[in-house]
């Protein structure tokens, strides 16, 4: 193959792949901003329905937008970097096994 064409495709694989970085980081901005807005003004509405700012906080409604949108965006999250930004590749076992070994070859130098 030609060496042109080779680099070119990595370059659109890195730039398709930054941009779903990119994406992801948008989305994590927005859930936050949007979910504090929204936790605002539902507190906020609590508060003029004589609700004391202790059951204000702890009512359901201020959080369910975080737990429900935040299971969206973790799943997002796996999209864009998998199971590998958990630690779990292919080698993950193994380079477990020689940071135990080496754990305790540490223990018996000492």
């Amino acid at each position: 193959m030609d060496n042109k064409f080779i680099q070119e495709q990595n370059y659109m694989r890195a730039k398709k792949r930054v941009k779903a970085i990119k994406g992801f980081y948008i989305h994590a901005i927005v859930y936050v901003l949007v979910n504090i807005f929204l936790s605002g003004i539902i507190i906020f509405g609590l508060m003029q329905s004589n609700y004391s700012i202790t059951d204000a906080f702890s009512n359901f409604g201020v959080y369910s937008t975080w737990i429900f949108w935040g299971i969206g965006i973790f799943f997002h999250w796996m999209g864009v970097f998998g199971f590998k930004s958990l630690g779990f590749d292919k080698n993950w076992e193994e380079k477990k096994i020689q940071a135990y070994l080496e754990k305790e070859e540490e223990k018996r130098r000492f």
